[in-house]
């Protein structure tokens, strides 16, 4: 839907075609993306899939450039999205040092330059921290205020979105399901925020958006601290699977991008590495599959250093999922996709294919091409290509990203029942909501180091950046997930009775 605004759909993507599309008095259809793209900019879910110049300030006037901009009003426009959007001092770097969030700002620098009515964007902040995302929402806010600029984006984490949006509209297979204001519109979308969620069970009219409108729901202000940890911590006797000591890596042997990382995996674990942008979250995974060899340090498999060792060996027992599932996908379908991995490590079991496929929804899809799926259909088809092989340790970097709702509920089923039969789970995560319903211990990284580890209750509460929403609601208490918080409501209640 969004692609049809600017005209890339059917015009580039080809396929078949009715109805009608106007997008300022001009019929999308007939007059395709050369004329659209003066009235739509386009943001796409991977921002770095624009890309076409190394350094900052070039590529946003390569497309004045393409427009046949004159020269003094394209340096007025590209100083103008520069200065709007806090870009100045990255107009000379290179694009590919740039965090997630700058790239994503410079995609957004590159559509505003031309000057559109309407700001499309595709997942805007499902790479980004909650602390980026908040900037970018907030700047995208700003840039319908102030200079009156009509925004379009899709988003699936609409826990992070919703106190921004001034109308939602949700679709399902293929359809409009609703368009209307949030909250009316929100009766509509079976999977809420967990803010929702909770106003739902407990019958909260109207439905909050945001921690402090939920709050005037409470009966007064306290502290909730009625409520033993869900989890325990786990026990140090457990059966180390993994062990990282001391691990040290740079990129340029100025900053170092891990400094002195020390931590363990038991078997049946799930650990949530969480960290802002840039903290050296998706290095730490490249070091221990052997993508990266580190410059001290050491990376042990049951007791056993895997330093050293061809990545192509490891993988039969740690499994890695890249934040870009595209790295992985080569094959003609997704079914080969699961053969030729187990082909590659001699493994004869032509069941696991099918089972694999339909655990994570991929069935229907079996014999598509993998690249022509969507971003979530990709990720699900890595996944499954990864793991059919059955390996000891799952390391995953943003695992949910693209992915709905539903989705979502069906890979954490899918990794709790991985997770109890012995496999070890590290998974890299912006996702705060996610990592409150399935992880058992998680770790936080900044600048490279170790800012704290433990159980999630006691991570994820003290964390004024990572919190999920039923953390924020009630402080101290330790609950983390809408489950939590009903059953200790349940015992205060029981309790003042």
């Amino acid at each position: 839907m969004l692609r049809t605004l600017n005209g890339l759909v059917p015009h580039f993507s080809g396929g078949e075609i009715s109805g009608d599309i106007v997008v300022k008095g001009v019929n999308v259809i007939e007059a395709g993306p050369q004329v659209l793209s003066n009235h739509v900019g386009f943001v796409a879910q991977n921002p770095e899939a624009q890309t076409i110049l190394e350094t900052v300030e070039p590529e946003i006037a390569f497309a004045l450039e393409n427009a046949a901009v004159p020269r003094v009003e394209m340096h007025k426009r590209v100083q103008d999205v520069l200065d709007y959007l806090d870009l100045i001092p990255l107009r000379s770097r290179p694009i590919i040092s740039l965090s997630g969030g700058e790239r994503q700002r410079v995609a957004i620098a590159c559509a505003l330059a031309l000057q559109p009515d309407i700001l499309v964007l595709d997942e805007p902040t499902s790479q980004l921290d909650p602390q980026a995302a908040a900037e970018l929402l907030k700047m995208l806010q700003d840039l319908n205020r102030d200079l009156g600029l009509t925004i379009v984006l899709a988003e699936h984490r609409l826990e992070r979105t919703l106190p921004f949006v001034d109308s939602l509209a949700y679709f399902e297979d293929g359809r409009l399901v609703s368009h209307d204001s949030v909250r009316r519109a929100l009766v509509h979308i079976p999977q809420v925020p967990p803010l929702i969620e909770l106003a739902r069970n407990l019958k909260w009219e109207p439905a909050p958006l945001t921690i402090s409108e939920a709050a005037e729901y409470l009966p007064e202000k306290r502290g909730w601290d009625i409520m033993e940890p869900a989890t325990a911590e786990i026990d140090s006797s457990d059966e180390t699977i993994l062990q990282v000591e001391g691990l040290r890596y740079s990129y340029n042997q100025k900053v170092l991008a891990l400094d002195g990382i020390d931590f363990q995996l038991h078997k049946g674990e799930i650990l949530a590495v969480m960290g802002a942008n840039g903290s050296g979250k998706s290095t730490l995974l490249r070091c221990i599959i052997g993508l990266l060899q580190p410059l001290s340090g050491d990376v042990l498999l049951k007791g056993r250093s895997v330093l050293g060792q061809e990545t192509v060996d490891l993988t039969r027992r740690i499994a890695y999922l890249p934040q870009y599932p595209d790295d992985l996908l080569f094959a003609e379908t997704v079914r080969q996709e699961l053969e030729i991995t187990l082909d590659n490590h001699e493994i004869y079991a032509p069941d696991r294919v099918d089972t694999t496929l339909q655990k994570l929804s991929l069935a229907p899809f079996a014999d598509y091409y993998p690249r022509d799926l969507s971003t979530g259909q990709r990720q699900r088809t890595a996944l499954g290509a990864i793991t059919v092989a059955q390996p000891d340790i799952l390391l995953l970097d943003e695992p949910t990203r693209g992915q709905d709702g539903l989705i979502k509920s069906q890979l954490l089923k899918i990794w709790q029942r991985w997770k109890s039969e012995g496999m070890g789970l590290i998974i890299v995560s912006h996702d705060v909501e996610l990592v409150a319903q399935l992880a058992d211990r998680v770790m936080i990284l900044a600048d490279g180091k170790i800012e704290a580890v433990g159980s999630a209750e006691s991570v994820l509460s003290d964390s004024s950046l990572f919190a999920p929403q039923i953390a924020r609601l009630f402080p101290g208490s330790g609950w983390l997930t809408v489950e939590d918080a009903l059953n200790g409501l349940a015992k205060v209640q029981t309790a003042a009775i």
